[in-house]
């Protein structure tokens, strides 16, 4: 089985230009005008391009892009979480938290341009420990 992440986002080219420069992904294609293909991760990731106020849920909801807050949220492991931190930033990531050890890993949360949260994560030995 294959995991794809989408990412809904209000600006397509705005946000190809966050996540190749942030997290050094590559743009692999453009699908169309609303749809980008990026590669550099174990899964592949689409930018969706969908304006504010459009229909999200099948109840109708609408999308907004402020700050929010979702269970379910991205981390990208990088090799030094300081370096990637800072490399995230300078894209225009917003860092929501200080650096938190937690089994066997460094963890800092961030926030991309567009209200997604993600987290860049750093391992001692490739994965959490048990203690």
């Amino acid at each position: 089985m294959k995991t794809l992440i989408n990412i809904d986002v209000p600006e397509i080219d705005t946000a190809i230009r966050f996540y190749t420069s942030a997290l050094d992904l590559t743009l692999s294609r453009r699908l169309d005008e609303s749809m980008a293909e990026l590669q550099g991760t174990s899964s592949i990731v689409y930018l969706l391009g969908n304006a504010v106020g459009s229909t999200a849920t099948a109840s109708g909801e609408q999308r907004n892009y402020a700050r929010h807050w979702t269970p379910v949220h991205i981390d990208f492991v990088v090799e030094d979480v300081a370096q990637a931190a800072r490399q995230a930033i300078s894209a225009g990531a917003v860092q929501e938290s200080e650096c938190v050890e937690w089994r066997g890993s460094k963890c800092i949360t961030f926030s991309d341009p567009f209200g997604h949260g993600f987290c860049l994560i750093e391992f001692t030995n490739g994965t959490y420990s048990e203690q």
